[in-house]
């Protein structure tokens, strides 16, 4: 077996009764049970339809491309898949480049087997125009590291790259409507296969004349078995493909025991291809969703003003003529009080100060500066049309214009004034008098 699957490395006696030893002790050489699968880990590429599968130490990537081809005469209405292999020296040492070997071409049969004559991917859905153009699908699986079980590494390969894989949407048009058009993917969205199961392929290797099974060997395992036995099936237990390969031969109690643990192990890989498969499609749905960018409120920081309100002797000191006893009252029993002024103000008078109080405001409310300066510029205006008129009477009267300022200045005599006082009349009667 070792020949033929082109394992480098070879045992000696020791190392061979060590290993069956082990075996038939149910303990194998890298700590695993006799049923129990390596670290499985599932990865995709960037473009639909690429995988890469690591089992263990075995390393195998997977890519599938479809182009429009011509069906077969005797299927006309069905696409077709085809499974190709590359065995590279740089997985092992035994690989040479050039022709395929027959490990290789074994390997490509066995995983096409379980794929196609099972029916799991739906041909009847590549056809574009019967019996003219239909999709062929092809897959390429690259071996990029050989640490033993070849074919189940490259079946979930196969089964990731087809899963993710979608082909371009195609119309019909032109004359008699034999045009095929192919629209971008940027136009129109790519159309997935149809796949109606998973077939999982689990390998078994025999020791001691088949009387000793494990499986998923590794490339040590595999240069001291004496038999292997392929089988293929999906998540409901049915059986898609069985392959029987090595001298030793197997009874069908052994089989049957077989095809119940590759039953167990089929559902629980197809269930982590599913859920792989999916969280791919989740992450290239969000990639497509556009999004804008949010409107993030800026914080801007603006000191804090405290409003405080002045005493009430602040305001008097201002214009002690206001009522402040009223003022207060009213501030506490209306907040929509009027605006209070002084009890002497005189609206006509320039030197009354014009600082008044609203209880709604927190300070006094006084006349602006533009209004003090209208206020002096009219002042001075009537002065001098006042001069003006003095000294044009001044010319015609012949009075200076000091005694009419005199005359101006001088308030009218009350009629207090106009009754003399009992001194005055004593000191006038004297002078008559004398």
């Amino acid at each position: 077996m070792e020949g033929k699957w082109g394992n480098a490395w070879r045992p000696t006696i020791n190392e061979k009764k060590f290993i069956s030893e082990a075996i038939q002790n149910d303990l194998r050489v890298d700590g695993r049970r006799p049923f129990d699968f390596r670290r499985l880990t599932i990865k995709f590429g960037r473009e639909d339809g690429s995988s890469e599968v690591q089992l263990g130490e075995t390393h195998v990537m997977g890519h599938v491309t479809g182009q429009l081809v011509q069906p077969y005469r005797d299927r006309p209405n069905e696409g077709s898949l085809s499974i190709y292999t590359e065995f590279s020296p740089m997985a092992d040492p035994a690989f040479e480049p050039g022709r395929p070997s027959e490990a290789a071409i074994e390997l490509g049969r066995v995983v096409d087997r379980g794929l196609r004559e099972s029916r799991a991917v739906d041909m009847e859905s590549l056809c574009v125009i019967a019996g003219k153009s239909v999709w062929a699908i092809r897959v390429d699986l690259h071996i990029i590291d050989n640490g033993g079980n070849l074919i189940d590494a490259a079946n979930m390969a196969a089964l990731a790259a087809l899963s993710t894989f979608k082909r371009p949407e195609c119309s019909i048009g032109g004359e008699n409507n034999q045009e095929i058009i192919i629209h971008d993917p940027q136009v129109r969205d790519p159309i997935p296969l149809t796949i109606h199961h998973l077939p999982i392929a689990v390998t078994f290797a025999f020791f001691s004349e088949g009387n000793l099974m494990v499986i998923d060997p590794n490339y040590k395992e595999e240069a001291v078995m004496g038999g292997r036995m392929t089988l293929t099936l999906n998540s409901n237990g049915e059986i898609c493909s069985i392959q029987k390969a090595g001298g030793e031969g197997v009874i069908s109690s052994i089989i049957m025991q077989c095809v119940r643990i590759a039953s167990l192990k089929a559902t629980e890989i197809s269930t982590k291809i599913k859920s792989a498969v999916e969280a791919y499609n989740n992450e290239k749905a969000l990639k497509k969703v556009k999004r804008h960018p949010a409107i993030v409120e800026k914080k801007i920081s603006v000191p804090d003003l405290e409003m405080k309100e002045k005493d009430d002797t602040s305001f008097d000191d201002v214009s002690p003529n206001f009522a402040s006893s009223s003022r207060s009252t009213d501030k506490k029993k209306n907040k929509n009080a009027p605006i209070l002024a002084p009890l002497n103000w005189d609206p006509y008078s320039t030197n009354a100060t014009s600082v008044i109080r609203n209880p709604q405001l927190p300070g006094p409310v006084g006349t602006n500066n533009n209004e003090q300066n209208e206020a002096q510029d009219m002042e001075t205006d009537n002065e001098n049309k006042l001069e003006k008129n003095s000294n044009a009477i001044s010319e015609q009267t012949g009075v200076s214009i000091e005694i009419q300022q005199q005359n101006i200045n001088t308030s009218p005599k009350s009629l207090k004034d106009a009754v003399k006082p009992k001194n005055r009349r004593k000191k006038k009667a004297d002078r008559n008098a004398r």
